[in-house]
């Protein structure tokens, strides 16, 4: 088995059908119908990721974050995504994935040179961060939890893609109906979803997209053959840069849960 074939979880519910990379949702398909937008597909270069701990820019802060402890170092979007997941369960139906930092450690920006001029991003907090997919005959769920120690500021966000494939499709959110052209106007500041928690992507074969948790959701296309329906806890351009802290959630005596269910309809 090569390192790439070992990183690949493979689920089936019925005629439902999922393969996970690396902790990555790369396929989700009913019916043979594939929901994911793919890496090498015109667009964005994933089919999902997370932002933790904050979403939002940070360059014109010079990629620093206020909070009540230390030094907190972030690019777009947090630290998260620079580490790698580590499986820890898997079955026919549900794998695990975890990742674990400890505080102060340094990691190496993945931007950097060519698109930050930040070379290290470091969180004075240390916290453990699990993924768990649930996949069942109606659609798969994804559940997060954040694990740290009491009152540590934090943002959450999950950054699932999805393929278009009529020029028709449009999101239904809220008894609005929003076209692929409105939001891909709004460029890379994304266009927000506020205080819903409900959102159906309508194109060739429909999909719902329920959360618990977040709150709110944005919008993001790069590119009329796909979007980004992202639920998230904060919309970052509801302040400046130098006052994204103002959007922090601050966790309490128990993990935070995170709850979003990808449902074929």
């Amino acid at each position: 088995m090569s390192a790439q074939e070992a990183r690949v979880t493979r689920l089936q519910a019925g005629d439902m059908h999922a393969i996970i990379e690396g902790g990555e949702l790369v396929s989700l398909r009913a019916g043979g119908h594939e929901f994911m937008h793919r890496a090498g597909e015109p667009g964005w270069g994933h089919s999902d990721t997370e932002m933790f701990p904050i979403i939002g820019p940070t360059q014109d802060a010079g990629y620093r974050v206020q909070v009540p402890r230390a030094n907190a170092v972030q690019d777009q979007h947090g630290l998260l995504r620079e580490l790698p997941y580590e499986r820890v369960a898997a079955d026919a139906r549900e794998a695990v994935f975890r990742k674990a930092y400890a505080a102060g450690t340094p990691v190496p920006n993945s931007k950097y040179p060519e698109k930050s001029t930040a070379r290290w991003l470091v969180w004075p907090y240390a916290f453990t961060f699990t993924k768990r997919f649930i996949l069942t005959e109606a659609g798969m769920e994804v559940r997060f939890e954040i694990e740290a120690e009491k009152d540590m500021p934090f943002m959450v966000g999950y950054h699932p893609a999805f393929r278009i494939r009529s020029a028709e499709a449009q999101v239904e959110a809220g008894g609005q109906a929003i076209g692929i052209a409105e939001i891909l106007e709004v460029g890379d500041r994304a266009l927000p979803v506020r205080t819903c928690t409900e959102i159906t992507l309508q194109d060739t074969k429909a999909l719902r997209i329920k959360t618990e948790g977040f709150g709110h959701f944005m919008l993001w296309s790069p590119d009329p053959g796909m979007i980004c329906i992202e639920p998230i806890t904060f919309y970052p351009y509801d302040a400046s840069p130098a006052h994204l802290h103002k959007g922090f959630r601050f966790l309490g005596d128990r993990p935070e849960l995170f709850r979003c269910v990808l449902e074929p309809v």
